[in-house]
């Protein structure tokens, strides 16, 4: 189990639960060692924006050069360019309002080069026919295994032959998400990292000789990075590195991330000798995951018995050794949907509570 220690702040006292709170100094630390994975050549890094949604976090990785990243929203393509991107792939496929929505992002930050995803014709005739004035960069994205989006691997010829001439679209790469290689098995992961990528490689010859250029390729995310990060030319694009989570944690300790951002939440009941009640219902921490859903730290033995909307039930051997009140830490299992619970994020520095960071892309909008 983690220790408090690293995330004590005066702010306990001051501050209402639950609460998102936010370490620069580690987030800095993970991004330190996220570029220190980097190893191939012409190889970078394009995080993912998902986890953090907050321009903050952005502005620290463009401090080490970090100069392209992946979104998944509308919104957070917009906070990507607000924050002085330059390259923001959104790696989703755009329906008709979505690519208008898009196509009004191109206007408004012209200096931002915005590209998206296809996987079939109608889309890429769609799009093309949008932006036939300003063509727009796509990826060809490609299902690796996931089965939620992308067009098979051996259909990918067909698919670039039959958008190559498509005037409003600029094919630049492949883009590939493995979110289905999560084993805890260090080497199974590793081999099935490097197969995807040798089916990548392959893939990208076929589309270079056919369109006779270079492409780029983007791929992977959090548990294969360092598989991905020691191969050449390549675009990793992890997204859980900026914050981490217990989860990753407990799954991949080989990883040299840290949690970057806990809960504060407080008992607010003591049912009976064995149950405690917190604020920390399913509003309030990332309920995708199954149970155990956080971590609590400093609460021995602990076993979460139920949550509900604003309160989680958690038992331990003797309720006596705590009060109504108490304040704790807590390390969601699943990040990224926990940060996007939160309007803002408590920062905390040297224990201290300097500012307030809000959250712009958890909305589904934030101008057009």
């Amino acid at each position: 189990m983690i220790s408090s220690d690293a995330y004590y702040t005066q702010a306990v006292h001051s501050v209402d639960s639950p609460a998102l709170l936010v370490f620069p100094d580690l987030v800095h630390q993970n991004i330190l060692s996220a570029c220190k994975l980097v190893k191939g050549q012409n190889t970078i890094l394009r995080p993912h924006v998902k986890t953090v949604k907050c321009s903050e976090v952005i502005k620290m990785a463009l401090q080490h050069d970090i100069a392209c990243f992946k979104s998944s929203t509308i919104s957070e393509s917009e906070l990507l360019a607000m924050s002085g991107v330059h390259d923001v792939l959104l790696c989703y496929q755009l329906s008709e309002v979505k690519a208008l929505r898009f196509g009004e992002l191109r206007k408004m930050y012209p200096k931002t080069v915005f590209s998206s995803l296809i996987d079939n014709t109608n889309s890429a005739k769609l799009l093309s026919e949008l932006f036939k004035e300003r063509p727009m960069d796509v990826y060809v994205d490609i299902n690796l295994g996931m089965d939620r989006t992308g067009i098979k691997p051996e259909q990918t010829l067909d698919l670039v032959r039959a958008c190559s001439n498509l005037k409003g679209l600029n094919i630049v790469g492949l883009h590939g998400y493995d979110g289905h290689v999560h084993s805890p098995d260090q080497k199974l992961r590793e081999t099935e990292s490097n197969r995807i990528f040798e089916q990548m490689k392959l893939l990208r010859q076929e589309v270079e000789n056919y369109l006779e250029r270079k492409i780029k390729v983007v791929m992977g995310g959090s548990p294969s990075f360092a598989y991905y990060a020691k191969k050449d030319a390549i675009e990793c694009s992890p997204g859980t590195i900026f914050f981490w989570d217990a989860g990753y944690r407990y799954n991949y300790p080989e990883l040299p991330f840290v949690p970057a951002a806990v809960l504060l939440t407080r008992v607010v009941s003591i049912v009976d000798k064995n149950l405690l009640c917190f604020d920390l219902g399913s509003k309030a921490v990332a309920a995708d995951p199954p149970q155990p859903r956080v971590e609590i730290l400093d609460l021995e033995n602990q076993k979460i018995v139920g949550q509900y909307e604003e309160h989680l039930v958690v038992e331990v051997p003797d309720t006596s050794e705590y009060r109504v009140g108490q304040p704790f830490f807590a390390i969601p299992y699943h990040i990224c949907p926990t940060v996007n619970l939160y309007e803002t994020m408590e920062v905390i520095r040297e224990g201290n509570l300097v500012e307030t960071w809000t959250v712009p892309a958890r909305n589904r909008k934030i101008t057009v």
